[in-house]
């Protein structure tokens, strides 16, 4: 096991991975860039380093400041958390090459599949239905000739990365013309990769994804699916574990199939392998991302199983010790996520309690929002027997969250928790357009 790691993070994920360590015995380094000076990640872990100035592409996105900080602190491994450097085979090879563990799968493994086109291909030869679309595209014109291939309405979509950065729906070619170059440079400013690939515009659908953890024997274990439908331009709001649209047949069927795949592409460690559900009730492989997702901890609720702790066990050659079947799935569990609107200090704070409500946040009262980064604020997370108590616990729960001094998307969580197709379960992918 690893004695000592630094979280390359910051926000509410720094936050989690420093309390596994802490729980694991495990000494932590955090790293933050000036705007972060006061964050509550650099005053829980037991060691804190200044890696730049505020932009993440001086401080979060620098590798090399991040190693540096790593071998000054004697840092054993380096947990990456979700977005920056978290899927960037690029560090991950710069850790191995300086001796240093890094908490995701391997350089050869993320080479292979952090191409999220090739990555298709893959799953398809590993026995997974993938959406119809391309590998990365040389420009414009290929991609012009392609969409007219596969047929509008298409997706354009970045090859690295996540987040719905770099994502377009494309219904003429005329579309496709405009939104090319604006896409490729988000997602260059996003994720250091400009490349891009079309796949087949499935609508409506939901939005479906299986978490799963693997060890180096090659045990994969299913931990379920999450419905992630309630979407705004393609950046999640709110979502629930089990899915209301899928059923055990379904579960069962989607189960054995990720569980089959998983092992024959070598992978170790979290994951969540991405499907869209048709009206047919067939699901099709968009993409697996290679990390801890933000939406982790509503898997962690519903089935007891602490997906951080079981990230580093696995990157520390720790092989898994449940199987499948001791894996509970019962109940509901629902997550919606906590936006700043606007900058500021935070004047006050309350977090609601009772059993099996959790708020994953790195807020305290005091601490400036800054314009910097992402606005996630925290993810209030609750459980309950029935997904009709679940959706009760959680509009209470966003009704006795108190946070002053910035907006915040708390009233329209609220009202879309609310909403008769989120209370009965048939909302999908169309949920926000109107709204």
């Amino acid at each position: 096991m690893f004695t000592k790691i630094l979280i390359a993070n910051r926000g509410e994920i720094a936050v989690r991975i420093i309390r596994a360590c802490k729980e694991m015995g495990v000494a932590s380094v955090a790293v933050y860039s000036e705007a972060d000076r006061e964050t509550l990640h650099t005053a829980l872990a037991d060691e804190s380093i200044c890696i730049g100035p505020a932009s993440a592409s001086d401080s979060y996105l620098n590798a090399e400041r991040i190693i540096s900080a790593a071998l000054a602190t004697g840092a054993a491994a380096i947990h990456p958390g979700y977005g920056f450097l978290s899927e960037n085979r690029e560090f991950a090879q710069l850790c191995e090459k300086n001796g240093i563990a890094f908490i995701g799968p391997s350089v050869e493994t993320m080479k292979a599949l952090s191409d999220k086109a090739e990555s298709k291909a893959m799953m398809k030869k590993a026995g997974l239905p993938v959406i119809p679309g391309t590998e990365a595209l040389s420009g414009l014109e290929e991609a012009l000739k392609e969409a007219e291939s596969i047929g509008y309405p298409v997706m354009l979509k970045a090859r690295s990365g996540g987040g719905g950065r770099g994502i377009r729906v494309i219904r003429t070619p005329e579309e496709l013309e405009k939104a090319y170059a604006t896409a490729e440079a988000e997602s260059k400013a996003a994720f250091g990769d400009g490349a891009l690939y079309l796949e087949k515009y499935i609508y409506p659908a939901r939005h479906i994804e299986v978490q799963i953890l693997a060890d180096e024997s090659g045990q994969v274990l299913c931990l379920g699916e999450r419905d992630c439908s309630v979407q705004r331009r393609h950046q999640k709001l709110i979502e629930e574990s089990p899915s209301p649209a899928v059923d055990a047949a379904q579960r069962e069927k989607l189960t054995a199939l990720v569980r089959e795949s998983v092992p024959k592409i070598g992978y170790v460690g979290a994951g969540t392998l991405e499907f869209l559900l048709d009206p047919q009730g067939n699901f099709w492989f968009m993409e697996m991302n290679l990390r801890l997702q933000v939406e982790h901890g509503v898997t962690e609720m519903l089935t007891g199983v602490d997906l951080v702790k079981w990230q580093i066990r696995t990157a520390a050659g720790i092989a898994l010790k449940q199987k499948q079947e001791e894996i509970p799935m019962s109940g509901s569990c629902i997550e919606c996520r906590i936006n700043a609107r606007s900058t500021g200090r935070i004047t006050a704070l309350h977090i609601p309690g009772g059993p099996f409500v959790r708020f994953d946040t790195y807020l305290v009262q005091g601490v400036e929002i800054t314009p910097f980064y992402d606005p996630l604020l925290g993810k209030l997370i609750v459980y309950a027997g029935t997904r009709e108590e679940a959706v009760r616990k959680m509009k209470a729960a966003l009704c006795e969250l108190v946070i002053e001094g910035v907006e915040t998307n708390l009233e329209e969580q609220l009202a879309l928790v609310g909403e008769a197709e989120f209370s009965d379960g048939t909302y999908d992918l169309r949920f926000m357009e109107s709204r």
